[in-house]
């Protein structure tokens, strides 16, 4: 199973996986592309020192989104990708791409959907802890469909918010839980993906 990874920040999940696969903890597959829509973005750095391939392009050198996500398309099928894990990227997926990979596209998010979809997650469950005593948020894996975050939800874990927590305190628990959690879901849909096609 060739994977490819799409990361627009940092890159600690996109690491967490390379590792993963490097160790045999994910199964019957590879990493063989980052795509990355910021070419400044230091999960590049991480690409290179872990020896991966990486494409990267702004949305801006393109006339529209949909040529820009030919433009992916066309290299994702140059690497002979079989499947994408969204590590972090800030971009709503289109049809471009989604119709060729359908159920194929796995995504992370940093709350317990359908609980705050969209950006800042983290920010906005701990707001909530702030004003309503919220005690808990939570990580979702799930495919991806036309909507935000609403796509058929594979695992989700709850992680709690202390009363004392800061906001650094608590986006340091929910990472925690993606880097164990991510490898786990990632190694069962593959071994799921491969056996279906071995029937």
């Amino acid at each position: 199973m060739r994977v490819a990874i799409f990361a627009s920040g940092d890159g600690t999940n996109f690491e967490t996986l390379v590792q993963a696969f490097n160790r045999h903890e994910i199964q019957h597959g590879k990493v063989v592309l980052l795509f990355c829509d910021h070419p400044n973005a230091p999960v590049i750095q991480r690409a290179k020192r872990l020896q991966i391939p990486y494409e990267t392009f702004p949305l801006k050198q393109f006339a529209s989104k949909a040529k820009y996500e030919q433009a992916i398309l066309t290299k994702l099928q140059e690497y002979q990708v079989d499947l994408i894990a969204l590590a972090g990227y800030m971009r709503v997926i289109g049809p471009t791409i989604l119709n060729h990979y359908s159920k194929r596209i796995i995504n992370l998010h940093p709350a317990y959907l359908p609980e705050f979809q969209g950006l800042h997650a983290i920010e906005r469950a701990f707001d909530d802890h702030l004003q309503n005593g919220r005690a808990q948020t939570g990580v979702t894996l799930h495919y991806i469909d036309e909507g935000l975050d609403t796509g058929p939800i594979i695992r989700q874990k709850h992680v709690p918010i202390k009363p004392d927590d800061t906001l650094d305190e608590l986006e340091t628990r929910i990472h925690q839980t993606e880097h164990r959690l991510y490898p786990q879901v990632l190694n069962e849909v593959i071994c799921q993906i491969s056996k279906g096609e071995k029937e």
